[in-house]
């Protein structure tokens, strides 16, 4: 992603970065202040915008319709180079493990690498996305945005006691005790209840507990029981009535809602959306009969739990939501960054609190703010001292730092030590007392030299060194430590190369292993898995280095050579040869030792299967009599021989060299087709078995029916480990392939020629070139066409042939431009000669 994207992946978000969001219009970029945004804010809305998928072209076009500023735009860029500088150094520096005098102050990485589907996105839906979630948020509206919370009431509990009854509510009352009698009664919207036998009576407007005396009072004329103790009266509140409050002023959505009557403010403002961008979180009121009853104050139930103010509801409440009168934002290393709203008095303390004060790294001394005036803003700095004191105004945007990633008191010491590290500067401290701090030194450790890294003043570092030995020693003054010194000791074994030494041949495990001092061949072969069981323990061979050798001799040595005998079991009682760095051992086979060899004959035999060699000059012929001999139906011209690996395809002479090439590149083009097939996860199927067998393998052309007649000839090939003889059935198809019009398998016929099975494929096509035919035979041997005067003598067919018809070579066109060359080369030519004839 070029650095283009990344600015104007940026645009988009910087118009909610402003120091109070609701009072700048999110779709205006030309407020932007590039100055006032923090490195989270860009890192995070960066790593938002790759994840969407927004492309550069789209990003660029909005932010140039939404009036960036040009000298913002240069400043972002510049402030984008240097994000991306520090967080590279940030990431090669992020090993805890090693000593660093600088660190980077973030560790996170500026760019997101992904890896994913590509799936098409509506822009403008994505971009809305990324700026919701990353805008500046106002402290306390995601109370009311998060759908999964419910702020319903609760209908299940006992009736509260300070209920008021209105009109619909349904009144369940019940007599216990002497006289046993329940009551479902609707309250009327005249405000009444009608009880068998006592009539009449009015509730509306009773709270349950007042509405109780009444009712006993009026039911104890008829249930004397009631005057007495003897029964008892109980009410209570079944289906509630529903209310309806109005919700003005800054609310999401105003309106009259139709509520439960046990709701409270807060259950309103849940079923309203809260307030606006512009809606206060403190001062929002509550106003019954005309009066302003109750301020409920958000901040109180986020900050406190506190829900005193969160009174009940009734008919006709109307709850009003004014627009904010402060908001300030802060941002940097607090652990609740937002826009804050503040009463008249409150402090910055206050500010930091609902912030939820300093995170672990904030730099507490003193937090810088800017301010608005009436023409211009400026900015200040609040000690920590004012922090109570201070009184935010409306706009105010406060920068909490980071502290100094640097040490006042920070000692290194790396190497040879057993405790390398980071250790505290104390008073006096000195070089020596260093390394006791780190455990001391290694047994390793180089005493003769070590090095210590110093800061000047300018911050301009020098290297000091210093004899080890002798300060540990004292017989040198040790050295005064200062902060962030380096204090590196080296180890003897970093300063010489990596002595190593090497075996190869008939051991179990060859390779390369350590040096150590004393090490002798038996001890080399031990580690590399003792001897294999084809070894021999005399004649090993001990290659050494040359060190002193006569360059300017003839006869100068490039090595030494030793051969020992070694005993077969390994016996450490015999004097031993001791190896020095870099010797190359060699074991060696023992003399005739051979291992098993095996062939296989496939198809047209008494007995196919796998045989070892017995001997090494055991032929095709000796395999074929070993096997049984041939059967009634084996096709002795068509066997073929194949081995393993890509050797040149024999049966051809010098005459068929053109037909070789074709075939070798054939079978080339066969086996990069099956790569690529490979690589790509293609379903390999139906590639034919002769392309496999390809990579591994190829055919040799033989004549079996020559060999079995002449066993021991030049055509009676000695069998190699691997090599598989099959003998098919007789065959009875040609294939024709190649520049033909059609290619085709057609039925052999005996007597047909070379164009009878060309013509049978539709015949030579317009880019053939028949001269250069050829023909595959059923045993894996070629024969191409032959000039004969003017004409071509083409290859006899037999059973199970391959007829093969190349194509011509594609010519390129020649370019307008190449014309144009040649013909001022002909031109100049042609000049050139007239002169000359003149």
């Amino acid at each position: 992603m070029n650095k283009l994207f990344k600015l104007f992946s940026l645009l988009l978000f910087l118009s909610f970065s402003m120091p109070v969001l609701a009072q700048v219009n999110p779709q205006n970029l030309s407020n932007i202040r590039v100055d006032e945004l923090s490195d989270d804010q860009v890192r995070a809305f960066m790593r938002q915008v790759e994840a969407s998928g927004l492309g550069e072209a789209q990003l660029e076009q909005i932010a140039q319709s939404r009036g960036m500023r040009p000298e913002e735009v240069k400043k972002l860029r510049e402030r984008v180079d240097k994000l991306k500088k520090g967080d590279k150094k940030g990431q090669d520096q992020a090993d805890p493990n090693k000593v660093n005098t600088k660190k980077n102050t973030d560790g996170r990485s500026f760019e997101a690498e992904q890896d994913s589907i590509s799936i098409e996105k509506d822009p403008e839906t994505e971009a809305e996305k990324a700026l919701l979630e990353l805008r500046s948020k106002i402290f306390g509206a995601d109370l009311f945005k998060n759908k999964n919370q419910t702020f319903e009431p609760n209908l299940n509990i006992a009736t509260p006691k300070g209920y008021v009854i209105g009109a619909n509510d349904q009144l369940l009352i019940d007599l216990t005790g002497n006289s046993e009698v329940s009551y479902d009664l609707k309250v009327s919207p005249e405000g009444t209840i009608k009880v068998e036998y006592v009539g009449i009576i009015p509730v509306a407007g009773l709270t349950i507990e007042a509405a109780t005396t009444r009712i006993k009072s009026r039911m104890a004329t008829v249930y004397a029981g009631l005057s007495s103790g003897n029964t008892r009266l109980n009410v209570a509140i079944g289906n509630i009535r529903s209310i309806k409050v109005i919700l003005t002023g800054e609310v999401k959505t105003p309106g009259t809602y139709t509520l439960p009557s046990l709701a409270t403010v807060f259950n309103a403002l849940y079923s309203s959306g809260g307030p606006t961008e512009n809606g206060s979180f403190r001062a929002i009121e509550l106003i019954r009969s005309g009066k302003k009853i109750a301020v409920l104050d958000i901040y109180e139930f986020l900050m406190k739990g506190e829900i005193a103010t969160n009174l009940k509801l009734q008919d006709q409440d109307i709850i009003r939501i004014p627009v904010y009168q402060s908001r300030i934002e802060i941002v940097g290393e607090v652990k609740r960054p937002g826009i804050y709203e503040l009463k008249a008095g409150e402090s910055y303390a206050n500010l930091l609190n609902y912030a939820g004060g300093f995170t672990e790294n904030a730099y507490q001394a003193r937090v810088k703010v800017l301010k608005n005036t009436d023409t211009e803003r400026k900015i200040a700095d609040i000690a920590k001292e004012q922090f109570a004191s201070y009184q935010p105004a409306t706009g105010d945007k406060y920068f909490v730092d980071r502290v100094l990633e640097r040490f006042t008191n920070r000692v290194q010491i790396e190497g040879a030590v057993f405790r390398p590290g980071a250790y505290e500067l104390e008073s006096g401290m000195k070089l020596s007392q260093l390394i006791q701090k780190a455990d001391g030194l290694k047994e390793d450790a180089f005493l003769s030299r070590g090095y210590l890294t110093r800061l000047k003043a300018d911050n301009q570092t020098q290297l000091i060194s210093f004899d080890v030995a002798a300060i540990i020693s004292g017989k040198t003054p040790d050295i005064q430590l200062q902060r962030e010194d380096l204090i590196s000791i080296s180890s003897i074994f970093d300063l010489q190369e990596e002595f190593k030494v090497s075996i190869d041949g008939e051991v179990r495990e060859p390779g390369e292993f350590d040096y150590a001092q004393n090490m002798t061949v038996e001890e080399l072969i031990i580690q590399a898995g003792g001897f294999s069981e084809s070894a021999s323990p005399q004649r090993v061979e001990i290659s050494r280095r040359v060190r002193s050798s006569d360059q300017n001799s003839e006869l100068s040595k490039t090595a030494e050579v030793f051969l020992i005998d070694i005993d077969k079991n390994l016996n450490f009682s015999k004097p031993k040869f001791e190896l020095q760095p870099f010797d190359i051992v060699s074991v060696r086979s023992s003399m005739g030792y051979e291992i098993q060899r095996q062939v296989k004959v496939e198809g047209e035999v008494l007995y196919p299967g796998m045989y070892t060699i017995s001997n090494k000059n055991e032929r095709v012929s000796d395999l074929v009599e070993r096997a049984g001999g041939l059967t009634a139906l084996a096709y002795a011209k068509g066997a073929s021989l194949k081995r393993e690996g890509i050797t040149k395809v024999k049966g051809l002479d010098k005459d068929d060299a053109k037909a070789q090439q074709e075939l070798a590149e054939e079978e080339k083009q066969k086996v990069n087709k099956l790569k690529r097939l490979q690589e790509n996860a293609v379903d390999t199927t139906n590639v034919s078995l002769k392309d496999e067998e390809v990579l591994k393998n190829v055919y040799v052309g033989i004549n079996l029916e020559k060999i079995l007649e002449a066993p021991k000839s030049s055509a009676d090939l000695i069998l190699e480990e691997g090599d598989v003889l099959r003998i098919p059935k007789e065959l009875q198809t040609v294939k024709v392939n190649g520049a033909v019009l059609y290619p085709v398998t057609t039925s052999y016929t005996e007597g047909k020629k070379f164009k009878y099975y060309v013509s049978q494929g539709g015949g030579f096509s317009e880019k053939s070139v028949p001269k250069r035919s050829y023909v595959i035979y059923a045993n894996g041997s070629v024969r191409s066409t032959r000039k004969v005067f003017l004409f071509n003598n083409y290859p006899s067919i037999d059973p199970g042939s391959e007829v093969f018809v190349p194509k011509k070579e594609a010519k390129r066109p020649i370019s307008a431009g190449e014309i144009v060359g040649i013909s001022s080369a002909l031109a100049s030519m042609a000049v050139i000669i007239l002169n000359l004839v003149k």
